[in-house]
């Protein structure tokens, strides 16, 4: 019997220590070191060792130009959002971590990629839901797929004595969190539980070249739950976002080796499941019956796919003795720094005005491009006067009230050509070298606050 120790694991990082300590040198949190009683795997005593291994020669070191490599296809899976995510669609061989709230739609998702794949041996292993539980949320999606099985199980073992028999060209797992090894002798989602069943899996995907997806629980700051680690050992991790209460949900990528981490997929949740947005403009512009105060539209870019959200804002005299300072979607520090270039170079008085600032249809932006639509949505507020529905923004306001030039000022354009706008107020030093004939829209050039106070008001 192979010989068993304890160890220290930090809670927060998954450092590990011979003995406990209060402060981890990793991360330095306090007190978040437990003891775990681990055992020490035999040799050739693996969890997964693929069929017909043998003995591994030795790895020497190579050239970097001698290496030889093979560019595989990548799969279109046939949910659009999801393959731009991604890069391009599932990569053989890659793992991927997904994770998101509760009742999110983490496992709704994954199912319906499986109901979707066609001509691919697939395998739902879910160790929250029994099967009955898996069918009914099934038969509720419009698509089927023949070739889609599911297992019910939690013990790693298990599962790859039937991957060996079933030989799946994709796997699922919900989730990683409720999976424990036999090699280590502690209770499922500890750290050393959930880093060992990662590792096990990653060497899985690696050797065989099956894709794997992963679901994660997060912890209640909205990072994934479980060692640090984790998210350094997966190839992508995804954060799916939205509020439940609402029906669209936003899909992120915070790491990815195999393409861009600033795509954006947007999904509306449905009794039949999750249906792809293809233009998220649309839903994100609210449609008005009469032209409102505080309101402007701003061209943003998330990716390779440009977007057009509506900034609110309301700006009033304050009621109590501190003025107010909020925004949702928004990062607050910018907001402050925007509201000192309007009160220094625009001579507006909001020392003593509650200001609030609202990101229409629950996104979260951080493009500096939308800085001018930010400024136009406070002059408006703050005057009482509405900017023309017909007027979008996109532009970047420095700390000396000049219009900064934005990245891909075309595909902004172009999108809001698209949509129906008469008028964009864009930066001058942007539009330099572009051939503005081909727009029919007509493109507003400022460089200064002030003209586009004039101009718009």
């Amino acid at each position: 019997m192979a010989k068993t120790k304890t160890s220290f694991f930090c809670q927060n990082c998954g450092a590990q220590s011979p003995k406990w300590i209060g402060r981890c040198p990793a991360c330095g949190e306090w007190n978040t070191y437990v003891e775990e009683i681990i055992q020490k795997e035999e040799s050739g005593k693996g969890s997964w060792k693929p069929s017909g291994s043998g003995l591994k020669k030795a790895s020497t070191p190579q050239k970097i130009g001698e290496v030889k490599y093979e560019e595989q296809a990548r799969w279109i899976t046939g949910d659009p959002e999801l393959d731009r995510v991604l890069g391009g669609g599932i990569v053989p061989g890659s793992l991927v971590l997904i994770g998101g709230e509760p009742g999110i739609g983490k496992s709704t998702l994954m199912l319906q990629i499986a109901l979707i794949l066609k001509g691919k041996t697939i395998l739902y292993v879910s160790g929250e839901e029994s099967e009955a539980q898996i069918k009914m949320r099934a038969d509720r999606m419009e698509a089927k797929n023949p070739d889609c099985y599911v297992l019910s199980e939690t013990n790693t073992q298990q599962i790859f004595q039937q991957i060996e028999i079933l030989k799946p060209d994709f796997l699922i797992i919900d989730s990683i969190q409720t999976l424990s090894s036999q090699h280590v002798e502690s209770a499922a989602g500890s750290v050393s539980q959930v880093r060992e069943c990662t590792a096990e899996l990653m060497k899985f995907a690696k050797e065989t070249g099956t894709p794997v997806f992963l679901i994660g629980h997060i912890t209640k700051d909205g990072s994934i739950a479980g060692p640090k680690v984790l998210e350094h050992m997966v190839d992508t991790v995804l954060q799916f976002e939205g509020d439940r209460h609402l029906t669209y949900r936003i899909l992120r990528t915070s790491k990815n080796r195999f393409g861009s981490t600033h795509e954006l997929g947007i999904y509306e949740m449905r009794a039949e499941g999750l249906r792809a947005v293809s233009n998220p403009s649309e839903i994100l512009l609210t449609q008005r019956e009469e032209v409102l105060n505080g309101v402007a539209i701003g061209a943003m870019m998330e990716g390779n796919r440009p977007l057009l959200i509506e900034i609110q804002s309301l700006v009033s005299p304050a009621t109590y003795g501190t003025p107010q300072r909020s925004s949702t979607g928004h990062d607050a520090k910018r907001l402050n720094m925007l509201l000192a270039v309007l009160e220094k170079r625009g001579g507006m008085r909001l020392g003593q005005q509650d200001v609030f600032l609202n990101v229409a249809g629950g996104l979260r932006v951080d493009d500096p491009g939308l800085d001018l639509a930010v400024c136009a949505s406070l002059i408006s507020s703050y005057e009482d006067t509405p900017v023309s529905e017909q007027i979008s923004f996109a532009g970047e306001v420095g700390l000396g009230g000049e219009i900064r030039a934005v990245s891909r000022i075309e595909n902004r354009i172009a999108e809001a050509e698209k949509l129906g706008f008469k008028k964009i107020v864009v930066s001058k030093y942007a539009v330099k070298g572009i051939d503005l004939k081909k727009f029919k829209i007509e493109i507003i050039q400022v460089t200064k606050l002030e003209e586009m106070y004039q101009l718009i008001f």
